[in-house]
């Protein structure tokens, strides 16, 4: 079950590689092209192909290493991040609000999300420590295990944009380290990218798969406020809809607004700004499936800033009652989807 849906996918690539193509299936339903793996990129398998081989494990047990170890790897991001703002305490908090957030139980299964944070995490550490060539391999990196890395890239260059346009930090900075961050950052989304449209014949043709295959796109929120709309007066009348996913989700959106602004008041530094805000966008505009949006909302840790600096002056009973209580939640929510629900 910690491999199924997209899990199973990321497996047929490690063992199977790539085979791509655009089938059309015809009609007019939501989904008119049949679905291949290229929608899934290939950072994340090839690492659990390579575990496979250099510790001969097989690859279900390679592809949940990797995430487990990754996830340690993501918490230390966050951590460091978090320490630069609001001290080392706040950083261990907001380690372990990541490690029991909604949806955290994707971060153990054969899912690339660890993978996804601990790349994140890091990029943005070195953005604020000002290590530009590092932020640029990172996100570099980043694009070749998943499209939201979009987001990621774009506040990399926005970082280093800023720090071209002010004279002060030009001068700290230097031009070499931002210009090459800007440049190399998109490389390897935009090769996969292209990748893809080349195998296939047709230049948009990891789009048009997304769109008709996954019925997955950016529709300017279209798909979330419909199903806001419907959860509102208790009705399930939109694709994808499931009942409790659905309406914890809905508890994570309507705290969103608060999150942001107590985010926003810590003063974070413009890459954090700009990568949590962009991944909110990302995430309620695009039509996919709502009861997911805690396991989309994953990467942006940067959320969990004020509540960490507020909950790191608690003394340690009341931090260990709470982390156990909210253990406790998170661990019952993701036996729910993961083995009940079956839908990670």
């Amino acid at each position: 079950m910690l491999a199924t849906w997209d899990g199973w996918w990321y497996l047929q690539v490690a063992e199977h590689g790539y085979s791509p193509s655009l089938v059309r299936l015809g009609g007019d339903g939501l989904f008119t092209v049949q679905q291949n793996s290229v929608a899934f990129f290939p950072l994340y398998p090839a690492l659990i192909r390579m575990v496979s081989e250099s510790t001969g494990l097989g690859l279900y047990g390679s592809g949940i290493l990797v995430s487990v170890v990754t996830s340690f790897i993501a918490a230390a991001g966050i951590y460091a991040v978090i320490s630069l703002l609001a001290g080392a305490r706040a950083g261990t908090v907001a380690a372990g609000l990541w490690a029991v957030a909604p949806g955290a139980g994707v971060e153990w299964a054969v899912y690339s999300e660890s993978l996804f944070v601990a790349i994140a995490a890091w990029t943005c550490y070195a953005v604020m420590k000002g290590r530009w060539v590092t932020a640029g391999l990172l996100a570099f990196t980043a694009g070749l295990n998943r499209p939201t890395s979009a987001v990621l890239i774009g506040a990399v260059g926005l970082a280093a944009l800023v720090t071209l346009a002010r004279p002060a930090s030009r001068r700290e900075h230097g031009l070499r380290g931002p210009v090459y961050a800007m440049l190399v950052a998109p490389l390897g989304l935009l090769s996969y990218i292209a990748w893809v449209g080349w195998s296939t014949g047709e230049a948009t043709a990891y789009f048009t798969l997304q769109r008709e295959g996954w019925a997955h796109f950016f529709d300017y929120g279209a798909y979330t406020w419909d199903v806001l709309r419907n959860l509102a007066v208790g009705r399930g009348d939109y694709p994808f809809a499931f009942s409790t996913p659905d309406l914890l989700s809905l508890q994570l959106v309507l705290a969103l607004p608060f999150l942001i602004a107590l985010m926003l008041r810590k003063r974070p530094p413009l890459v954090l700004v700009a990568y949590t805000l962009a991944t909110i966008v990302t995430v309620l505009g695009t039509q996919q499936m709502f009861g997911n949006t805690m396991r989309y909302l994953l990467p942006a840790f940067p959320l969990l800033l004020a509540p960490a600096a507020a909950l790191s002056r608690l003394k340690l009973p009341s931090l260990i009652v709470f982390f156990t209580t909210t253990a406790i939640a998170s661990g019952w929510y993701a036996h729910y989807v993961i083995f009940e629900l079956g839908v990670p």
